[in-house]
């Protein structure tokens, strides 16, 4: 069961994304080359703090041609959001035949599922209205931008979806800011801050160290 506790939350604001991935080394939790998006899922809003929250999965598609897509996704997706733990990040996997002209979110959207709980977006599609979801504080990360919603659908919801090269499950927790976003498992939360932690003191007494004219740098960039 995720705590879901505004402290816990909060306390994981504190770091930066690379930190709290470098903390999942420190515990061991999995892989080194696994957990985190490629390259191709940018921060749209740098300036904003971290985004913490807990996955919301649906798969979306808006290149379909022909007459309007049904709006019978849409429900069941804001009723995933209703009922999650909170605060909930929503990650989109495009599934549409044109992902690079794809649309699936804008002021309307956000400005709903902002009042449902969400705080952000995470998706291998397209976005827009940058200008007035920036205003609403809600956080965007996608591969870029489409002035159309096109032929938009929401497919399925609460399902496993591949984003960014990660198996995102619903509830996972998101740690995502200007470096990338993480996915990282529920079940270690408070480890993670005490690891976050740990790291955190460790970099900064070393670049303390490396900064120091009196010592050599390479010798303490090898030591532990």
């Amino acid at each position: 069961m995720a705590d879901n506790s505004n402290g816990i939350i909060n306390a994981l604001k504190r770091f930066d994304t690379p930190t709290v991935c470098n903390a999942v080394e420190l515990l061991e939790l999995r892989d080194r080359t696994d957990g985190f998006m490629g390259m191709n899922i940018r921060c749209w809003f740098p300036e904003m703090d971290p985004m913490v929250g807990y996955s919301v999965t649906a798969t979306v598609r808006s290149t379909v041609p022909g007459p309007p897509a049904s709006r019978h996704g849409f429900l069941p997706l804001f009723d995933f959001i209703r009922n999650s733990p909170k605060p909930s990040v929503l990650v989109f996997k495009d599934v549409g035949p044109n992902g690079i002209r794809s649309c699936h979110f804008g002021d309307m959207m956000a400005t709903i599922c902002s009042r449902l709980g969400a705080v952000g977006l995470v998706t291998d599609g397209g976005i827009r209205d940058i200008t007035t979801v920036r205003e609403l504080g809600f956080h965007y990360f996608s591969p870029g931008a489409t002035p159309a919603h096109g032929n938009y659908e929401i497919v399925d919801s609460g399902i496993d979806v591949d984003v960014g090269g990660v198996i995102v499950k619903p509830g996972d927790l998101i740690h995502a800011d200007e470096n990338g976003v993480g996915v990282f498992p529920v079940d270690r939360i408070q480890d993670l801050v005490n690891a976050a932690q740990t790291v955190r003191d460790r970099e900064n007494a070393k670049l303390k160290a490396l900064n120091d004219p009196r010592q050599d740098p390479m010798a303490v960039w090898s030591s532990e």
